[in-house]
């Protein structure tokens, strides 16, 4: 990106804050609360009966636990647990995130097109390609991630420095066969996106206008090579520095849409790149991000929707995206009192632009982009912003966006947050709920969607495991139940036969297969 010197680059922070305090402060009389779902108003409250069959308890083919409840015929191998040695001999690091699969390239230059029809004809074969999962962490402050793209190794408070970043995992044959680490020196790595060019967008979620020892400011997003040697771990400062969840490309466009995760205050973003060469590194050079505006409402609250809401969007851009944070103006609605705004989303709101309840998840398919809203609705105490959960539908052709599905009730889902399409057009949701207990128990859910939006259960969180069934797995967690952990980071292969998830404690990378022409997925 083209430097600014200090003296511009501090007049152009300084108006981007006065214009967002100051617009702010006088839209009052423009916000109307939208009122709160009335009874009987569309939303899904129950999930109808799994297309793949009821679940039960199925052993790991890697370790023999029963780690998941699945469907009939579905298996899965488990590998690279939180304290598994990495290539380098270091104890991989906790707390499994987002997550994206691509082909391995194993060529420079000129052999890229050779190695891929080289993969294709053992794919042909019957041998496959070999594929390249890239893993999020969501660490705070902890044990550093020693890798070859490291961003920050100062002191970020209280003698800690930044624990977060990136492994990389290799499959090929249907086996898994190494990690390495890729990514260090960053904050909450949560969820993320896959490029059209083949790289991985790491997010961090966070906040904070805190700089480390090292001058280094956090809430970035970081691209990650497949070759973990050609991660720079250089910020994308110009995809704005807010509490990130996740992004998607339009690989038609290169247009970069990013979701925020910071309750009742979160925004809907894209980045218009400068450089359309599509390749890593070409969003380093410089680009406009800008912010969703519901046409002809200004300031549209989305915290509340039902099935089948439907509103046209346009966009404005926002004139600072390394902008801090703002407090909130008195009256902001939905919040506590003194909590902050960040900077994109306060320039985006002074313009109009609307606010979500907490954008998780974001995928790209078919010319439309599916966008997780993991709290869309009111709580038992009539809270907006702290329901369970919605999915909403960009249609990127003609900026429309609609509500496919929206949760009334637990057991239809709770808090999905992490989503995928596979190549088949189904709809996966990872749920962020705990325990969510149901037919089956407690334990988290993955949570398919039919074509019309309706709900079912893919699978559940099984593991609770004792100090000797860990001792014989040759694994090193604590003992414990851990049922109520998220499932993150889905994502199919290529050709839809494997759908790999992490479940984020004790930390855990699965490769689930099954009969997935038998539903929907």
């Amino acid at each position: 990106m083209q430097a600014v010197d200090h003296s511009r680059r501090q007049v152009l922070k300084g108006s981007a804050a006065a214009m967002a305090v100051g617009a702010i402060g006088s839209l009052g009389a423009l916000y109307t609360r939208q009122a709160l779902a009335a009874a009987g108003d569309p939303t899904r409250t129950t999930p109808i009966p799994s297309p793949y069959g009821a679940l039960a308890p199925v052993a790991d083919q890697s370790t023999g636990l029963p780690l998941l409840q699945l469907p009939p015929g579905f298996s899965y191998k488990s590998f690279s647990w939180s304290g598994d040695p990495m290539v380098d001999g270091r104890p991989g690091p906790d707390r499994h995130d987002g997550m994206a699969v691509m082909q391995r390239v194993r060529g420079h230059g000129h052999d890229h097109d050779r190695d891929l029809r080289h993969d294709r004809h053992h794919h042909r074969h019957g041998h496959g390609p070999e594929l390249v999962l890239i893993r999020n962490h969501e660490v705070g402050g902890g044990t550093p991630i020693l890798a070859p793209g490291m961003y920050d190794t100062g002191d970020i408070g209280g003698g800690q420095v930044a624990g977060g970043g990136t492994t990389t995992l290799r499959w090929r044959k249907g086996e898994w066969l190494e990690t390495e680490a890729s990514l260090g020196g960053t904050l909450v790595n949560c969820a993320g996106g896959l490029t059209p060019w083949g790289t991985w967008l790491s997010c961090e979620e966070i906040k904070t206008d805190q700089v480390s020892s090292t001058g280094k400011k956090h809430g970035y997003v970081f691209e990650v090579d497949p070759r973990a040697e050609r991660t720079t771990g250089r910020p994308l400062v110009g995809l704005g520095r807010f509490s990130h969840e996740a992004v998607a490309v339009d690989p038609r466009t290169g247009i970069v849409y990013l979701t925020e995760d910071d309750r009742n205050k979160s925004g809907l973003y894209r980045f218009i790149p400068d450089d359309r060469r599509g390749r890593n590194g070409s969003l380093e050079n410089g680009g406009r991000l800008q912010a969703a505006r519901v046409r002809g409402r200004p300031n549209a609250d989305l915290t509340v929707a039902t099935i089948g809401t439907e509103y046209a969007l346009d966009w404005v851009d926002i004139a600072d995206p390394d902008l801090g944070a703002i407090v909130a103006p008195g009256g902001f609605p939905d919040i506590s009192s003194g909590e902050t705004l960040s900077g994109p989303f306060a320039q985006g709101w002074s313009e109009g632009a609307l606010r979500m309840s907490r954008g998780e998840g974001i995928w790209y398919s078919h010319g439309k982009m599916f966008i997780v809203d993991t709290s869309t609705g009111v709580d038992g105490q009539g809270r907006k912003g702290r329901g369970n959960g919605s999915v909403w539908v960009l249609d990127l052709a003609r900026q429309r966006l609609h509500a496919l599905f929206v949760s009334g009730d637990q057991l239809a889902a709770h808090n999905p947050d992490n989503i995928t399409v596979s190549p088949r057009g189904g709809v996966v949701l990872c749920e962020d709920g705990g325990e969510s207990p149901d037919e089956y128990g407690p334990g988290a859910r993955m949570i398919g969607l039919t074509r019309h939006g309706e709900s079912f259960y893919l699978c559940k969180n099984n593991v609770e495991l004792t100090s000797s069934q860990i001792e014989n797995a040759d694994k090193t967690i604590s003992e414990g139940d851990y049922r109520g952990s998220e499932f993150c980071g889905a994502c199919w292969a290529p050709d839809g036969r494997t759908l790999f998830v992490n479940i984020q404690s004790p930390g855990i990378t699965l490769a689930i297969t099954g009969p997935w022409l038998h539903g929907p997925l």
